[in-house]
């Protein structure tokens, strides 16, 4: 029997407990004020506000949780309604949803973006886990839902193919709960289905070389999101949750650790490995430390 739409959204809602509880985690290395924190062991002083990787994820879990698919007309409102330039948006999606708050449709808003090659930002990818996690029966319709939710903000075949990456990964191991999971297993089948985007394939291939790497070695290699593209975000952020699938904490640690687009990446690796263990994965100091999650997030 396929699952129920409940099945599905507690999925969801357990990743989108690792995603948030990571990124406010990883927003915290940003304050001067925590410079003293230690990446490997330290805990930041509470609360811990969240960025807007949590904010839109939210929105995608809220639209899945409505309508039981993404519907890209809802959830551009909702990305739209619910923006707070406080939680730190990029330059082009600030742009973006301006343009939709104004009347402009996201499809030409969208490929209008950096002179018409739109976006391959990592945005698409920070909040689709719990996407995957929805649709852990059916990797194909993971992938397919993945890329529509990315095109709303993301038409460059580049983003896209970040947030297809992410969603398949969580997709997988959210379906495999109950087994032993390979490394090697979740960046190969992230591959199998992610068939665009050369530079986030190239740097997942990249990502299969490394599984026996340092967490610094391997960011030096496939980048640590400091360009804030899909392509040097999304491969080392599969790699930290492929290698660290059993440890929550381990996972989104190796995220803070190597410095760059911390929050982004420590939200994927969470948001893929709560899809694999749930929620109770978090560690429950670290869930009363976050800031709770909106009041308008359907469920």
């Amino acid at each position: 029997m396929p699952p129920t739409l409940d099945e599905r959204s507690t999925r969801a809602h357990a990743s989108l407990a690792g995603l948030s509880t990571a990124d406010a985690f990883g927003d915290q290395f940003f304050v001067l004020a925590n410079r003293h924190v230690s990446a490997e062991a330290g805990v930041p002083p509470a609360p811990w506000g969240w960025s807007d990787d949590t904010e839109m994820a939210c929105s995608v879990v809220d639209v899945l949780n409505r309508f039981g698919q993404i519907d890209q007309d809802v959830l551009a409102r909702s990305f739209a309604d619910r923006f707070d330039v406080h939680r730190r948006y990029g330059a082009g999606a600030l742009e973006l949803l301006e343009r939709i708050r104004g009347g402009d449709h996201w499809h030409r808003a969208s490929r209008e973006l950096f002179d018409g090659k739109g976006s391959f930002g990592n945005g698409a990818a920070m909040r689709v886990a719990p996407l995957g996690a929805f649709f852990a029966d059916d990797l194909g319709r993971a992938a397919a839902q993945a890329a529509l939710s990315a095109e709303i903000t993301h038409s460059h075949v580049e983003g896209i193919a970040g947030a297809v990456a992410v969603a398949v990964a969580a997709a997988y191991v959210a379906s495999q709960k109950d087994g032993r999971v390979v490394p090697k297993d979740v960046i190969e089948v992230a591959l199998e289905h992610t068939a665009m985007g050369e530079y986030v394939r190239r740097g997942l291939k990249r990502a299969l070389r490394l599984l026996s790497k340092s967490p610094r070695d391997a960011a030096h290699v496939l980048g640590n999101g400091n360009r804030i593209s899909a392509q040097d975000t999304v491969p080392y952020a599969l790699w930290a949750a492929a290698t660290r699938l059993t440890d929550y904490e381990a996972a989104v640690r190796a995220c803070v650790m190597v410095g760059g687009d911390m929050d982004t990446m420590s939200a994927i690796a969470g948001g893929i490995v709560a899809a694999h263990l749930g929620a109770e994965a978090v560690p429950a100091s670290w869930s009363e430390a976050r800031e709770p999650l909106p009041g308008w997030l359907a469920r």
